[in-house]
């Protein structure tokens, strides 16, 4: 394969990896739902744990990420840093926007942390560390993602990184910011929810 093919290759590996998404397949299958229809209406883990519980964020967090490192690897197989970040960008762009589900996908923030780890474990430390301090001070996850996304380009731009992984952290801080733009407005208009876990059947509302 040339550069050229290599690249496409990383390209159409990753978004379809990403447009595999575990939170509606999750809520199909498992709970025979669909999250799309619930809550922020969106397919992350932050609305399967809003919706059916801990475990259900838990394996939608979990799937999420392994998608992406699956990407990611591969990409870095074909063509080394240009080709894991390209798999990297695909995948987030499937996740938010997936094939397979009209579209309707989720807001990237389990794929970007996952990027955010392949990138360098410091740049993922980084976003950890913002998501527990906008979380903690709000408990609203949309703040923790916000500042999370905020703080991965900030970390990538600052580390001796190469210039192919400094692209990603702008690009995955960029697309998830994009994607918080309705709970933004939420958030200065004072309407965003605080988090909290489905009640499970017999518990109290």
């Amino acid at each position: 394969m040339t550069p050229r093919e290599k690249y496409i290759a990383s390209a159409c590996i990753g978004y379809l990896s990403g447009s595999v998404n575990t939170g509606v397949l999750a809520s199909k299958y498992l709970y025979k739902d669909d999250v799309r229809e619930h809550g922020s209406g969106n397919a992350g883990a932050t609305n399967m744990a809003r919706t059916f519980g801990l475990d259900a964020g838990a394996v939608t967090l979990i799937g999420d990420m392994a998608k992406t490192v699956f990407s990611m690897s591969t990409g870095w197989i074909l063509e080394k840093k240009w080709g894991m970040a390209i798999a990297g960008a695909a995948c987030l762009v499937g996740h938010c926007y997936p094939i397979f589900f009209k579209f309707k996908g989720g807001k990237g923030v389990a794929v970007g942390a996952a990027l955010s780890l392949m990138i360098d474990p410091r740049v993922f430390l980084s976003g950890c560390a913002a998501f527990a301090v906008g979380f903690g001070a709000t408990r609203r996850v949309s703040a923790g993602s916000i500042a999370s996304a905020i703080a991965v380009p900030v970390a990538g731009m600052s580390l001796p990184l190469s210039y192919q992984r400094k692209l990603l952290s702008l690009f995955a801080g960029a697309v998830v910011l994009y994607e918080h733009r309705p709970n933004v407005k939420r958030i200065f208009a004072g309407d965003e929810p605080e988090f909290v876990f489905a009640k499970k059947e017999g518990e109290e509302a």
